[in-house]
């Protein structure tokens, strides 16, 4: 099942930033939840760090 790359070239500062924090906010609670083996996927903390970091970046090569 792959999922469809996120285009962030159209967002606003203010959606990519959003984007970050709804982004770091999931991979906190999937920490929590592998540390009580509570998930199967995952890869899904790799991906969400990626997402985190395409977001980041594109911020930054806005300013």
């Amino acid at each position: 099942m792959a999922k469809k790359k996120l285009n962030l070239k159209d967002n606003t500062p203010a959606d990519l930033h959003k984007l970050v924090a709804d982004k770091q906010e999931e991979l906190r609670a999937l920490r929590f939840n592998v540390a009580g083996s509570k998930t199967r996927n995952v890869k899904l903390a790799r991906t969400l760090r990626k997402e985190v970091a395409r977001a980041l970046t594109e911020l930054n090569t806005r300013n």
